[in-house]
């Protein structure tokens, strides 16, 4: 019989990307089962392109104490529908579904009473990645890919957009912006290190999202831009996943960067240094100042120039 399974991720983009291995571990677990995920709306299209995802529900977060707004949302979401619930986000909303929405329903998570839980760790003790294979293998699901995720199904074909452009390989993407919430997170000095890039005859590219189009509108280089007047996240990841050297702050796209595999590097300050542990991968790397804009373009140029000088042109996605 079918079993049916909910996994709960309600965001943000970066914490998307942390757990989509775990998300492809639970599928592995349960291969005809029938999986569904509920996210932020924000993120549907992602995991309806992700190929591990049978269904996707979203939740808006409205304020708990509109009671309203909560039993239309069980209504909708059934939570005891669901043979098995792996709650990935892990916060004080989702433990007040598990209380108030779950009567019979097995739980994966840290909620108070729920059926599969987990020793949590102090936080910041151990990157999300290896909490979240604490708390599949606590269920006992194999943990192949929670720790290294598979990401190639998020990356588009770019290649149109980079050649109209006038793109040349090697490029180097900078991603100045963060979220709208965290400005302390972004460097300041990436339009100096632009235009030393550029001075040096290297290729520079931004893409920036709705949120960072003023910071990149008049940075040296070349900015892509789509049919909205900003790249997809999936375009975006196109564009990732060709660049020689990737810069940026502690956002989502950056942690997408470092999830693809590229060469790159994340810059942060005193803001998020409790953060910084889930960015950093084989090919990427962390440069912490307890003042971020103590960070040096000098610094970051240096980084760019050694990788420029061992790349190898890749064949674009």
């Amino acid at each position: 019989m079918r079993r049916r399974i909910l996994v709960i991720k309600l965001g943000s983009f970066g914490d998307i990307i942390v757990s989509s291995g775990a998300v492809h571990d639970i599928r592995n677990h349960h291969p005809d089962d029938d999986i569904t995920v509920l996210t932020g709306p924000a993120y549907r299209k992602i995991y309806e392109r992700c190929p591990w995802v049978d269904h996707v529900l979203t939740d808006s977060r409205d304020p708990r104490w509109r009671l309203d707004l909560m039993y239309r949302l069980s209504r909708r979401v059934r939570f005891d529908s669901f043979d098995m619930i792996y709650d990935l986000q892990k916060a004080k909303r989702t433990a007040f579904y598990h209380r108030w929405f779950v009567k019979r329903a097995s739980w994966s998570g840290c909620a108070q009473g729920c059926s599969h839980p987990y020793d949590v760790p102090p936080f910041g003790t151990m990157t999300g990645q290896a909490e979240y294979a604490l708390q599949l293998q606590a269920a006992g699901v194999p943990t192949k890919y929670t720790t290294d995720p598979d990401l190639s199904w998020f990356v588009e074909d770019v290649s149109d957009v980079l050649d109209n452009a006038g793109v040349s390989d090697p490029y180097v993407l900078l991603m100045p912006g963060a979220s709208l919430r965290h400005p302390r997170k972004c460097w300041p000095h990436y339009r100096e290190l632009a235009s030393a890039l550029v001075a040096d005859g290297v290729c520079v590219v931004t893409a920036p999202g709705p949120d960072d189009l003023e910071l990149c509108r008049d940075m040296p280089g070349i900015m892509l831009t789509g049919g909205n007047g900003y790249l997809d996240f999936f375009q975006l990841a196109g564009v990732q996943a060709g660049a020689a050297f990737v810069a940026g702050n502690d956002s989502g796209p950056t942690h997408l960067a470092a999830h693809l595999g590229v060469q790159g590097i994340a810059l942060y300050g005193a803001a998020s240094v409790r953060y910084m542990n889930n960015m950093g991968r084989r090919n990427f790397r962390c440069l912490y100042r307890e003042r971020i804009e103590d960070i040096t373009a000098a610094e970051v140029q240096a980084e760019i120039g050694r990788a420029l000088s061992s790349h190898a042109p890749v064949t674009k996605p």
